[in-house]
């Protein structure tokens, strides 16, 4: 499936569960914090979902980011010239 196809399944799942959110609370009344914090969440998952669609149509998701090749040649030597090794100190000094 394309990414258009998962989140519109996931938008009617979405839809579903609000559905039924609704055929509870008039159950259940809608004075119970169990049933807000079920809706809010709900309501947090439908941005959430409406992010990841703007994401996905947007023209920065489609291109792939450049990948960069590493020699596997050992670097040049004269790049450590004048420089510390990690921990030990200069070359020319002794440590503490």
């Amino acid at each position: 499936m394309s990414v258009h196809d998962e989140l519109t399944s996931v938008q009617r799942c979405l839809d579903d569960l609000s559905r039924s959110l609704s055929r509870l609370e008039q159950q259940l009344g809608t004075g119970g914090l169990d049933i807000r914090r079920v809706r809010t969440d709900c309501e947090h998952l439908r941005e959430s979902v409406a992010l990841l669609r703007e994401a996905a149509t947007s023209p920065a998701a489609q291109r792939r980011p450049e990948l960069v090749t590493i020699p596997d040649t050992p670097y040049d030597n004269s790049l450590w010239v004048d420089t510390d090794d990690e921990g030990l100190g200069a070359r020319d000094r002794r440590a503490p």
